[in-house]
């Protein structure tokens, strides 16, 4: 598993080098602009991620109520002050600075289960943080942007509650009627969806890539920078935050991974709804691959080092065991 999503990221630093080399490829075919896709392709990954999941995730909330807020708190709190402090301190212009706060206020990503599933750390609690956040984005990620991320740039917050709604909430209930009564009755279809929202969310980056190209190059070396700051201090802080309130290490482990792994593909759906895929865009499409490797490299340094509170081989609800699965079969 963790060899795939390494060779996911290579693959897709791969893609950005050519998208970078040669933009007029993923800028335009026979007059259809390629960033048409990326709202599509959004609202597929979600669908793919509503199919994985069940209602009783969110029931985690009652379970692990302490653990859940804290996670949360941190998400929504501390990401997108710390992406509104970087860029203000990076001086990027508006439109990108924007997107630095964009990146902060999103909802957990997927991929923060499947590090929290190689890290040995709380899966449940995980899936449950993934679904809570993602359920309340359209609330706070407009509320945030147009707080901070106004500073920079024009926000229309009701305008975003109804993309969120359109890009995630309604894909993600489709998923779920679909896990509820479809789930393992359409040969090969299970088996797809986690290569098909792969290979959607490659080509969502290469197209902003492309798209912005010219302020990549610009700029590109100070994103990076800054988004390496941006994800590491997420760890940190979710890692350090649970531990000093007395949360076990596998809790720890995974409110770290929680907070400091962001839904990229949905701020880049964000940034093509608003109209500035080339600016606003290309904080999401340098800060998922970053995410990636950073969220590897972390899970295999925990995956090497098992929680030393005891809890390890503690029984994961049903839930958590069906997610894990998944997980392996992915």
């Amino acid at each position: 598993m963790n060899r795939r999503a390494l060779f996911f990221t290579a693959t897709i630093i791969v893609a950005i080098a050519i998208a970078l080399c040669y933009p007029t490829l993923f800028v335009e075919w026979w007059g259809f602009k390629l960033s048409g896709l990326i709202t599509p392709l959004l609202q597929i990954i979600m669908f793919g991620m509503g199919t994985e999941m069940g209602l009783a995730d969110f029931g985690g909330v009652i379970k692990m109520p302490k653990a859940v807020l804290i996670g949360l708190m941190g998400h929504f709190t501390f990401m997108p002050l710390m992406g509104f402090t970087l860029a203000r301190i990076f001086h990027f212009p508006p439109e990108i600075a924007a997107g630095v706060v964009l990146i902060g206020s999103m909802p957990c990503g997927m991929a923060s289960n499947v590090m929290s599933y190689l890290a040995r750390a709380n899966l449940a609690l995980s899936v449950t943080l993934t679904a809570v956040a993602t359920l309340l984005s359209p609330f706070l990620t407009p509320l945030l942007m147009k707080v901070l991320g106004g500073q920079f740039i024009t926000v229309n917050a009701q305008a975003m509650i109804w993309d969120i709604i359109k890009m995630v909430i309604i894909p993600i209930a489709a998923g779920l009627l679909f896990n509820r009564y479809f789930k393992g009755r359409i040969k090969g279809l299970d088996a797809a969806m986690p290569l098909v929202s792969m290979a959607g969310i490659a080509i969502i980056i290469v197209v902003i890539v492309a798209a912005g190209r010219d302020s990549l190059i610009r700029i590109g070396p100070a994103l990076v920078f800054c988004a390496l700051l941006h994800n590491t201090s997420g760890y940190l802080f979710g890692y350090w935050m649970g531990r000093l309130c007395r949360l076990s290490e596998r809790d720890s482990r995974t409110i770290a991974i929680e907070v400091g792994i962001q839904n990229g593909g949905l701020a880049s759906g964000l940034a093509k709804a608003m109209g500035k895929t080339a600016t606003l865009g290309l904080a999401p499409a340098i800060f998922g691959p970053l995410m990636n490797i950073t969220g590897s490299v972390l899970a295999g340094y925990w995956h090497r080092r098992p929680p030393g509170d005891g809890e390890e081989k503690q029984d994961m609800p049903e839930e958590g065991h069906r997610h894990s699965d998944n997980m392996v079969k992915a």
